[in-house]
């Protein structure tokens, strides 16, 4: 890479990825935030939507693992210039447009003003084109986290019934209410085993966010526990995709629904799904 991914990080502003969006973190790993992102994402384009997904762990993406994917590029090329969005973006399942991450590349963990701007110049472009873009951060509380959640106009939490999971989720909550306090934020509850024990989940974290923060948190939804999403992780085929009919899928779906309600697509006259890019060829 260039020097200036190797250049000493420098604090982003908030705002600086400062495209509409839903950004979806967790406070640990581990609790299906890449597996729901990328559920969602998909559910969306199978009712014909034109969905872009962002890998915002820049510096240790895994979704195009997740997908079975293997870019010859990532976000370390577009920002020094190598490579343009055209050339980086790949094709996931439904038609979902990817922009992978990096792996292994330190520098990007903590990305500086310049590279977040670099990054939203780039994006721009597809604004006009796309339905919904999916930010799916890094797990924790870094900076790039935190700038990546704050220029989102919606944030989702992903958090699981267990002990760890939940003070991490609510860790989270707290620094984003500290640097951010304009920014609402909701839950969503990942692997209970129905509607009852994920409001019990919420009803928890929310107690604690009234109590120590005076913040009032929504709960957007949850997923139930279902035995083939582990199996569709090693399969590297998605939930809603390879089991269909399956409870998971059905979760995904809702949730993708509940989302989605009120928005018109964007499509041609013949019914199908506008493409990313302007000229219509519908390529790269």
């Amino acid at each position: 890479m260039l020097n200036e991914l190797d250049s000493r990080p420098q604090p982003a502003t908030a705002g600086d990825l400062a495209m509409t969006g839903i950004a979806i973190a967790s406070g640990k790993g581990g609790v299906g935030k890449t597996n729901v992102v990328a559920n969602l994402a998909v559910s969306l384009a199978m009712e014909g939507r034109s969905v872009l997904v962002i890998d915002a762990d820049f510096g240790l993406g895994n979704l195009d693992v997740l997908l079975g994917l293997s870019p010859r590029y990532n976000i370390g090329h577009l920002l020094t210039g190598e490579k343009s969005l055209e050339e980086v973006l790949i094709d996931g399942p439904a038609g979902v447009r990817i922009l992978p991450a990096a792996s292994g590349l330190q520098s990007l963990t903590a990305m500086n003003q310049m590279q977040h701007r670099r990054l939203q110049d780039r994006l721009e472009r597809l604004r006009d084109d796309v339905d919904y873009v999916f930010m799916d951060t890094s797990a924790g509380i870094s900076d790039n986290v935190t700038d990546v959640l704050a220029s989102a106009t919606r944030t989702l939490v992903v958090t699981n019934p267990e002990p760890t999971s939940l003070v991490d989720a609510y860790a989270l909550i707290k620094v984003m209410q500290r640097l951010h306090p304009e920014r609402s934020m909701e839950l969503l509850v990942n692997s209970v085993q129905g509607e009852s024990e994920a409001r019990e989940v919420y009803r928890h974290i929310r107690k604690t966010t009234e109590r120590f923060l005076s913040l009032s948190l929504d709960l957007f939804g949850w997923v139930v526990r279902d035995p083939v999403v582990p199996r569709s992780v090693r399969e590297q085929q998605l939930v809603v995709e390879k089991y269909p009919d399956s409870a998971a899928a059905r979760s995904f779906r809702a949730l993708a629904a509940k989302l989605d309600s009120g928005k018109s697509p964007k499509t041609h006259p013949s019914g199908q799904v506008l493409p990313f890019r302007r000229d219509g060829s519908g390529r790269r």
